[in-house]
Parts: C-alpha cells; sequence; structure tokens
C-alpha cells in the first residue's frame, strides 16, 4: 500500500481511499490533491516519489510542473489591470502594443487574444526551437503574424503563443513580467509556492516527470494542431528546454504545489479574498470568467466555452458538476480550478504525466468524490 500523508476528515474517506488506490494501480508516482473551502484548507493528500529512482518521498515542499495550468494565473493576472482600470478587456491589444496592429490584426481585443481567438495558435512555418527563450523575437513574430483564421470567429488553443500574448499585453502596461508581478503581489505576500519559470536555487525541489508513453488524441489534424502542437518547433528542445525553464513564460512555465493552486483559486472562488485581502474584487471574477466564446475549437477536439483566459467547466465538465467552475487544466493532468457556489478551490498536481488533454481520469475521480462528500 502507498503511504499517504497530509490529513483527511473522515467526510472525505472516500477521496483518501481513491487516492491510495490510484498508487496502488501504477497509474501515479507522486501526486497531491489539495482542496480550499471558504478560504480553509480542508483536505490536503500525498503521497508517493518525487523522483524516478523512488528514493525521495513526495513532501509538502515538492514542486511539480504545471505546464497550461499556468495560463489560469495569467488571466488572474490580466484581470488586476482591468480591476485596477489600466486595462480594458474589449480595447484592441494594438492600443498597448502598437507592433500589435500588422498583418490583419489592429481590431484583435484583449479580450480575444486571451480566449484563444486570436489565430495565432503556434507558427506554421518553422522556426529554431531555441527562439522560445527570446521573449522579444517570439512577440515580434506574433506582432507580425498574420492569423490562420479570422479573429473572433473561433477559438483555437494557443498552448504556447498565448502566454506571450498576455505576457506582453501585461508587460506594456505594467512594466514588469506577469511571473515577476505575481511573485511580488501576490506570490511572497501571501506565501504561495506558485512560480512562473523555476527561480534559482528550487531544482531540488521540482518532481521529475515520467513522460506519457502514447502522444495526446488530438482528432483530425488541421494545421493550426499542427502548428500548436505537432510542428518540431511548436516548443522549446534540447538545449533549449533547460534554458526554458528558467522563462517567465504564464502559458506553460509555472511550477506548484497543489496546496499553492487551490489557495489561490480558492480566493476566486471566495469572492477574491485570500488570508484577508481582496486580491480580485467580486465583479471582476464575474467578468474575467463570463463566456467570451463557445463551441468547436479548432485546435482541441472539443467544444469548449472560454473565458477571459479562463477555461470555464462547461459543456465538458472536467472538474465537478458545476457549471460556472472556471480554471485550467495541464498537459500531463494537473489542474486547478475554482467554483465560488460551493467556494471551493481545488488544486491537482503529479509527476507520472497522462495522455488526456483534460479531464484527466486521476484527478475528476477525486473531485467527484469530494462533491459527492460536501
Amino acid at each position: 500500500m502507498a503511504e499517504i500523508t497530509g490529513f483527511a476528515p473522515a467526510r472525505f474517506a472516500a477521496v483518501k481511499d481513491a487516492f491510495a488506490a490510484s498508487f496502488d494501480a501504477g497509474e501515479e508516482l507522486g501526486a497531491r490533491f489539495t482542496l480550499v473551502e471558504a478560504g480553509e484548507v480542508v483536505l490536503d493528500l500525498m503521497g508517493g516519489f518525487a523522483d524516478r529512482r523512488r528514493e525521495r518521498a513526495w513532501d509538502a515542499a515538492t514542486l511539480a510542473p504545471v505546464f497550461s495550468t499556468t495560463k489560469a494565473v495569467a488571466a488572474l493576472m490580466i484581470a488586476r489591470l482591468v480591476d485596477a482600470a489600466r486595462l480594458d478587456y474589449a480595447q484592441p491589444v494594438a492600443d498597448v502594443w502598437p507592433e500589435f496592429a500588422q498583418a490583419g490584426k489592429a481590431a484583435v481585443t484583449v479580450e480575444q487574444a486571451i480566449s484563444h481567438q486570436a489565430g495565432l495558435p503556434g507558427f506554421p512555418e518553422p522556426i529554431d526551437p531555441a527562439l522560445w527563450t527570446d521573449w522579444d523575437a517570439i512577440c515580434a513574430r506574433l506582432a507580425a503574424m498574420a492569423p490562420m483564421w479570422p479573429p473572433g470567429t473561433a477559438s483555437g488553443y494557443h498552448p504556447v503563443t498565448v502566454g506571450y500574448l498576455a505576457g506582453e499585453i501585461f508587460r506594456r502596461v505594467d512594466g514588469r513580467t506577469i511571473g515577476t508581478a505575481f511573485r511580488e503581489d501576490i506570490g511572497a505576500p501571501f506565501g504561495l509556492d506558485l512560480w512562473i519559470g523555476l527561480p534559482e536555487g528550487a531544482d531540488d525541489r521540482v518532481a521529475d516527470l515520467v513522460r506519457p508513453s502514447a502522444m495526446p488524441d488530438f482528432g483530425e489534424i488541421n494545421e493550426a494542431t499542427r502548428a500548436a502542437f505537432l510542428a518540431p518547433w511548436s516548443s522549446a528542445a534540447g538545449k533549449a528546454a533547460a534554458d526554458y525553464r528558467r522563462m517567465e513564460v504564464p502559458s506553460t512555465n509555472g511550477y506548484a504545489t497543489a496546496e499553492a493552486l487551490a489557495r489561490l483559486m480558492g480566493a476566486l472562488a471566495n469572492d477574491g479574498w485570500l488570508e484577508g485581502d481582496e486580491i480580485l474584487s467580486p465583479a471582476l471574477i464575474a467578468e474575467a470568467t463570463r463566456e467570451r466564446i463557445r463551441g468547436q475549437d479548432l485546435v482541441l477536439p472539443y467544444e469548449m466555452s472560454w473565458g477571459a483566459g479562463f477555461m470555464r467547466n462547461e459543456p465538458c465538465f472536467p472538474w465537478g458538476p458545476t457549471p460556472g467552475a472556471f480554471g485550467h487544466s495541464g498537459w500531463g493532468g494537473a489542474c486547478a480550478f475554482a467554483d465560488p457556489t460551493k467556494k471551493l478551490g481545488c488544486g491537482y498536481v503529479m509527476n507520472k504525466q497522462g495522455t488526456a488533454l483534460m479531464g484527466d481520469t486521476r484527478p475528476k475521480r477525486l473531485i467527484e468524490l469530494a462533491y459527492a462528500a460536501l
């Protein structure tokens, strides 16, 4: 039997049993699952190993790469600019980033850009994969690029590029990167062990990844899917991949504990309150998570509903039964979400990656059992 640490009150006994069973079935190497209810951590389970050799137990300090779950942090940071009246979702990106107006993108709005409607899911023409470590070069290419479909007509998931879009919009307004602003304004003040770009000195806390044995099912492959995910240049590779982990790319490059994710999302589920301070107003939470577009995604093989950077629970329901829940899933299985109707925040991280693009069966099972216990 796997050794499970943390805590689970009696009402969550079935969640703990299912968490342990996933290790016994060989589905997990190391993982952590945390729930926050009305601002309080009510469930925190961890188990297994942080390394492939099974010598280092997964503990409260273990960081996991959370990949696209990072996009929820980017959405929050953009929302904070809107809340402070420094940015408007409906204004053109080119208002703050004039170069972005090239190639027919002058009318693309901030909310379209961060809800995957800009038509820039990746680069259809080859680039050097090392270019992903050059922030300014990638942003210049995105600014010059012609959209792959008419902006605003459909969503097409931007797995990596949306981080540069959101990050450059933020930087043009605030002057800081999203990662630095998050660390200075939220992460450090509230003790959240959540980082965009792996900080120096934290390497020995990061869990070893066990890559999935197969590719995800992308459905029918089209040019947009190929540019987004499948082209050899669609992400950093080789030595560039090692350099990339330090990059503050708020679409793919988050490192976190499940507790930090759950506390952050728990604040968004609790009228924006985190440890007695408001990090986002209730009005902006509602506005940021309001549906911007729904329909068959042009990159992912799903019908999707997007808020302003937040993935919405409906219509696919990867995170329990509440239609209004919102958050983001990450490559391999990580996820974080907020459910304001239950004042519930959740974080799940692991190091044995699955192949599901979202709705990984491991967190889905735990989330469903947690809701049954509420």
